[in-house]
């Protein structure tokens, strides 16, 4: 009798044996005392410390994203079920992804240094944060987009079977969602990736601070021109990488495709990692209990539906949003009126020198897209529609995307430095490179989510390539697309603060822009100059996102609804 059918065969003993090795590890890591100090500057090049470095940059990026996860599903289902909540929450959204994660750092770095003021605990919580400012967005939209989109067969479907919202969530809403979801999360770690550096390594007026990782090992590595230790960093990272994708990407894709809607089953795709942990009994265990654990909860969702409808006639409910809403409109109006004393002192000359950066930034944003779109709708479409492609360029599009642009910006820098106009045609290389994978991989979900028996109508029907193209291929990616442009614009907006603002070998590079106003108030501690250029920028994202990226997204979701 096989391993597999009773007992604990070798694959169960050897994950555990690597589960508790694991743990160990961790534990020792985030135990034991050493000679870091957040300040110190004590980042060491030496190769015997990337490991170390990786993981601790690996653990941020983890924490981050479990935190992205729980923000998405709770802010993305208020907004696609809630009619006024969707008037509030999806402009809000606008404006927090166009916000640079340098906006957030005086606030986040000062609050948590003053909650854990004789510990890293509080510098390291800080960067968790500003990671998930770099992870969440594009998660939200697409969960909302995910919702939002359901077709209306399902929907009545659901309607016969009463479900409650919270079977509807579960068995409808995220399945229909999952492989949008299962892509921009890949993305959410390359944003994460990106953003590595400055979110590891960063100043705080005359203080600076340097947490152990590889952004801060890439960051000083680049700053002191030793590009030897720089390529051993972008080579960890790449391990990094790969292995995230082989152990974890690559399952949850081949795992996301049961939930695609299509009458035509396609030939699955492979995991060999998917199909070591289905043969795990540990793993069959686990299903039955968290299938139990399911129905439990179903359960106990509907007593709590029924127990909230029996109070909610005593208004309860009623007064602690009538709270919560006095409490927002307070705390609203003591940031306005010191938002308003910061900006009544600056010189009249700052406001019209705000409004032209913000013009030049919003024309390299532009740029940016257009240059993006140009690449990635084709080969998106090709890699989502070619599984065997898909597995062979799949780990490659998430290196390139992973990598940080910021790493390599530096040396593009010198090169072009000396060239007219070089910076500024470094901060648009700097955008593609940052953005252009947002729309990379919404096209490639969106493509892989075309049912099959829709591409077999399209070949029983002989339809030509450009027919194929306008009747059924840019329907069906146009609401993913949407989601991508929206996204990639707001991670253009937010690379803006390391395009136009470069500090290289102890000298300053800027360009002029909105984004190097913000980081130039941000390390000189201007903060009536970094509020005016902020909300300047978050008001342009959302009039653009207002009147371009949501009429986009209402027309996909009327005329391309798939259902």
């Amino acid at each position: 009798m096989t391993s597999t059918q009773t007992g604990w065969g070798w694959r169960e003993v050897g994950l555990g044996v690597f589960l508790a090795v694991l743990l160990a590890l961790v534990i020792r890591l985030a135990t034991r005392v050493h000679g870091f100090h957040p300040e110190s500057g004590a980042i060491s090049l030496s190769l015997a410390a990337l490991p170390e470095d990786a993981l601790w940059s690996w653990l941020r990026m983890a924490a981050a994203y479990a935190l992205s996860l729980a923000f998405s599903l709770v802010y993305a289902y208020e907004a696609a079920h809630n009619a006024k909540a969707e008037k509030i929450l999806i402009p809000i959204l606008d404006i927090l992804q166009s916000i640079p994660v340098l906006s957030f750092l005086p606030v986040v770095l000062l609050a948590f240094i003053g909650l854990f003021p004789h510990s890293r605990l509080g510098v390291n919580l800080a960067s968790i944060l500003l990671i998930f400012t770099g992870q969440v967005w594009n998660m939200v939209f697409s969960l909302y987009h995910g919702m939002i989109t359901v077709p209306q067969d399902l929907q009545e479907a659901a309607d016969n079977f009463q479900m409650n919202r919270w079977q509807r969530f579960r068995l409808l809403e995220l399945p229909h969602s999952m492989v949008g979801l299962v892509w921009n999360s890949m993305m959410s770690w390359a944003g994460g990736w990106f953003f590595l550096m400055a979110c590891e390594m960063f100043a705080l007026g005359s203080r600076q601070f340097r947490l152990q990782g590889l952004g801060s090992y890439l960051q000083t590595a680049a700053n002191k021109g030793q590009w030897g230790a720089e390529l051993a960093g972008l080579g960890m990272l790449v391990l990094v990488i790969v292995a995230m994708d082989q152990l974890i990407w690559r399952p949850l894709l081949a795992w996301a495709e049961k939930f695609k809607v299509e009458l035509i089953e396609a030939p699955p795709s492979h995991s060999a990692v998917l199909v070591f942990w289905r043969r795990l009994r540990l793993v069959h265990w686990l299903g039955t209990a968290w299938a139990h654990g399911l129905e439990a909860v179903d359960r106990s969702v509907a007593a709590a539906g029924r127990a909230w409808r029996r109070t909610r006639g005593l208004g309860i409910w009623d007064v602690v949003r009538w709270l919560f809403t006095a409490a927002m409109v307070i705390a609203l109006y003591h940031a306005i009126q010191e938002a308003v004393r910061l900006v009544a002192g600056l010189p009249r000359g700052d406001l019209a020198m705000v409004g032209w950066a913000t013009l030049a930034t919003l024309g390299r944003v532009l740029a940016a897209l257009a240059i993006s779109v140009i690449w990635t709708v084709p080969v998106g479409v090709w890699i989502g529609l070619d599984r065997r492609w898909a597995g062979r360029l799949t780990p490659f599009t998430q290196i390139a995307a992973s990598v940080p642009a910021t790493a390599l910006f530096p040396g593009l820098v010198a090169l072009l430095l000396h060239v007219s106009g070089g910076l500024s045609l470094a901060a648009v290389i700097l955008m593609v490179l940052g953005t252009q994978w947002y729309i990379l991989f919404n096209v490639i979900a969106g493509a892989s989510a075309i049912p099959e028996d829709l591409k077999e109508a399209a070949r029983l029907f002989r339809l030509g390539r450009r027919r194929t193209w306008t009747l059924l291929i840019l329907p069906a990616i146009s609401p993913y697309l949407t989601t991508g442009l929206i996204t990639a614009a707001g991670g253009a907006w937010n690379a803006s603060i390391v395009a136009e603002y470069v500090s290289f070998q102890g000298h300053v590079y800027t360009t002029f822009g909105v984004g190097a106003l913000i980081a130039e108030s941000s390390v000189n501690n201007n903060d009536g100059l970094l509020l005016l250029s902020t909300v300047t920028l978050a008001l342009t994202v959302v009039v653009i996102n207002r009147f371009v990226w949501r009429r986009l997204y209402r027309r996909a979701e009327q005329r391309y609804r798939l259902g």
